[in-house]
């Protein structure tokens, strides 16, 4: 997709790391001008522009949006990335971590789009894209908290199409399955038997294998491209098979 961004601006939350890095440097390569917002944005490699902000703070990101408008002149695209795991049933999280999860993952998108907005209706490519995950739609063991917070995103990035579309501001989701990222890496090391549960992980998807960040990179890419200015609405799964596909066990 080399040139596809070319004079286009795209902002990616929290992509400092994983999805969010490999997303943002795919939008590099592919000719726009990288914004990273993050906590630690301060990190982030060159040509990667990195604005401190915080998705929990409503103000930090109308500081970062009226930052990006002085320093690049607009925005066209913005990729909801930020979010944080919680493992564990109903049983095992309180209250606040309820607190802090939907916090993060909902309503910070919510402060993310509404502070992005503005800029975004004087964009002729404006596009907005939510990572969602296949835990909206699939039962996953210990999972229940992050769960709830993904269908929420599911059903937000259904009403803010709704909402937008005649602003011209198209809003889809991509919804991946297990990706490797350094968070699943270091989350394997506590267990016994690393490699095992990599494996399990692995076997989960029907092509038998996580999926990488640069496969969710390129299908936010490819739903926030001039290309794509009919599709609004859309979840696209990027799951290696976990939600529709049934393979038979290998005998």
């Amino acid at each position: 997709m080399t040139g596809a961004f070319d004079g286009l601006v795209a902002a990616v939350t929290g992509g400092a790391s994983g999805i969010g890095l490999a997303t943002a440097k795919a939008f590099a390569d592919a000719g726009a001008t990288a914004v990273v917002l993050d906590l630690n944005a301060g990190d982030v490699p060159a040509p990667l522009h990195g604005i401190t902000a915080d998705v929990r703070d409503r103000a930090s990101l109308v500081a970062a949006m009226a930052e990006i408008e002085r320093r690049f002149g607009g925005l066209d695209v913005l990729v909801n990335n930020a979010g944080v795991s919680a493992i564990g049933t109903v049983e095992d999280q309180g209250d606040e971590d309820w607190a802090r999860v939907l916090d993060i993952n909902v309503t910070g998108m919510a402060r993310a789009t509404a502070a992005a907005l503005p800029l975004l209706r004087a964009s002729e490519n404006a596009a907005i894209v939510n990572l969602c995950s296949i835990a909206a739609l699939n039962g996953l063991p210990q999972r229940a908290l992050y769960s709830a917070t993904k269908g929420a995103v599911m059903a937000l990035t259904y009403a803010m199409a709704t909402d937008h579309v005649r602003e011209g501001v198209r809003v889809n989701a991509v919804s991946p399955g297990t990706v490797f990222t350094p968070f699943v890496e270091k989350f394997l090391t506590q267990f016994d038997d690393p490699v095992a549960e990599r494996g399990a992980l692995d076997a989960r998807q029907a092509t038998g294998r996580m999926v990488s960040p640069e496969e969710v990179a390129g299908a936010i890419l490819y739903l926030a491209s001039p290309l794509s200015r009919s599709t609004t609405g859309t979840v696209l799964e990027v799951d290696g098979g976990v939600t529709h596909v049934r393979v038979r066990p290998q005998s």
